[in-house]
């Protein structure tokens, strides 16, 4: 190990274990850390916002049809001896103002990524900016006309207990997200182009007023931060830790935004049509409570897989070898070996032992220049030190529930079964389809040896 095996440092060292490190000579002087190597990944096809999210919405409408047939399914194959109905579905037990509530509830991201997409385009005449201009006005407007109709005529024939289910999520939503910030205990560089101005302005955001936090929180659900940062491999100790910092804190924000949106899918896609059922009108409740969770992981998996690319989860490595891991040891351990006292200003190299607030701690990887004592910094590194974690993860999620789904196909004997398993597979395989060509493809790539061509040390 570098930082245990003998040199000239180790004359200088006293004998006595109290003041082991103090007179040992700085890090720099005994090895030079080996350069951290980077290898090159390809660019792998990436669904735009527009695609992604109009097959998002297909996919939610489908589950929600599934959902209604498995609430207002019929026996329709009965002999006409003993008629139970003339068709699948009771149609006529359908509340349609609440099934298009839920529609414009669920198509409120596809709207508004068109009109973002349809902005950045940017118009070359006067004509074509009228024309994009009153198009925004009509659509917005068609949109808010619909969702204020349905919720009058949800008022006149629904109790206000049900109606209080209709904006649930948002009342959850304000609270934890809008009061929850994280006080951060470095300033964010300038440097950062992924975060706004206003996060830089001060270590805190909860100065900010109550209006401003719901304005920023509620822009984010419309946005999508598919934009990935770019990794600069900064040599400085400070500006490996506030690289750090800008991506723990752009990382939070899309796991904020995945967990959000694949609830909300989930709660009005799959609960909220339950709310509404009569109490006269039976259901299976423990397939139609399956068909939730079912809905939230898939949603949930389609969400981390767009906003947490390839790409972006490579850039969360590369951060992550320049900043490195400590190991914390046992009192009385390595009392012969040469120990140091951790500076902020050093580049520690694998092996090396350092004390830090009268705790050892042993360098893990090839650099290291997070804080021994910091907890971000040690969950950072164990999260994005392998590319692949993540990938694999969601591999393990979407292959586990389409290997459920296939179970319960093949045990399945109502025909209301049999067609939402076959409907939502559907949609499955194409996202596990996604998920098992990254997974090869890179993991072909990580496997090359660093020392191959298309490699990058710094």
């Amino acid at each position: 190990m570098p930082g245990g095996r003998r040199g000239p440092s180790r004359q200088q060292l006293s004998r006595n274990s109290t003041s082991v490190g103090l007179s040992a000579p700085p890090i720099t002087a005994l090895i030079t850390p080996e350069p951290v190597r980077h290898r090159r990944v390809p660019e792998l096809p990436l669904d735009g916002s527009l695609l992604f999210e109009f097959l998002f919405f297909i996919y939610l409408l489908i589950a929600l049809f599934v959902q209604y047939i498995n609430i207002y399914k019929t026996v329709w194959w009965y002999p006409y001896s003993h008629p139970a109905s003339s068709t699948s579905l009771n149609f006529h037990l359908i509340d349609y103002h609440l099934a298009t509530f839920i529609t414009v509830m669920l198509a409120r991201r596809l709207v508004w990524t068109i009109i973002l997409e349809a902005t950045q385009t940017g118009p070359t005449s006067m004509v074509r900016y009228t024309v994009l201009i009153a198009a925004r006005f009509i659509l917005l407007t068609v949109c808010g006309w619909v969702l204020c109709w349905t919720l009058v005529n949800l008022f006149r024939s629904h109790s206000v207990l049900n109606l209080l289910f209709l904006g649930y999520p948002f009342g959850v939503y304000v609270p934890l997200c809008c009061f929850h910030q994280e006080s951060r205990s470095q300033t964010l560089p300038t440097d950062c182009g992924y975060l706004d101005q206003e996060q830089l302005d001060g270590p805190l955001i909860k100065s900010k007023d109550f209006l401003t936090l719901l304005r920023e929180n509620l822009k984010e659900q419309f946005n999508n931060p598919t934009s990935i940062p770019v990794h600069s491999c900064p040599l400085s100790p400070d500006l490996i830790r506030n690289e750090v910092e800008c991506l723990k804190s752009d990382f939070n924000k899309r796991i904020k935004e995945v967990l959000f949106n694949s609830l909300f899918s989930a709660y009005y896609v799959a609960f909220l049509p339950l709310c509404f059922v009569k109490s006269t009108q039976y259901y299976d409740m423990r397939w139609s409570c399956e068909h939730l969770i079912m809905v939230w992981i898939n949603a949930f998996v389609m969400l981390m897989s767009q906003l947490l690319p390839p790409k972006y989860c490579n850039l969360l490595h590369r951060s992550a070898a320049h900043l490195g891991k400590w190991q914390k040891l046992e009192h009385g351990s390595y009392s012969n070996a040469p120990q140091h006292v951790w500076s902020e200003s050093t580049i520690w190299p694998q092996g090396v032992l350092v004390r830090h607030n009268r705790c050892l701690y042993k360098a893990v990887g090839p650099y290291n220049v997070a804080v021994p004592s910091d907890v971000s910094h040690a969950r950072f590194y164990f999260l994005f030190h392998k590319p692949l974690r993540i990938l694999n993860l969601l591999i393990l999620i979407e292959g586990s529930v389409v290997l459920y789904q296939l179970y319960s196909l093949l045990r399945s004997e109502k025909w209301n079964h049999t067609l939402s398993l076959a409907l939502i597979l559907f949609c499955n395989y194409y996202v596990l389809f996604k998920l098992l060509r990254d997974r090869i493809v890179l993991g072909k790539a990580y496997a090359y040896p660093l020392n191959s061509f298309g490699i990058k040390s710094h």
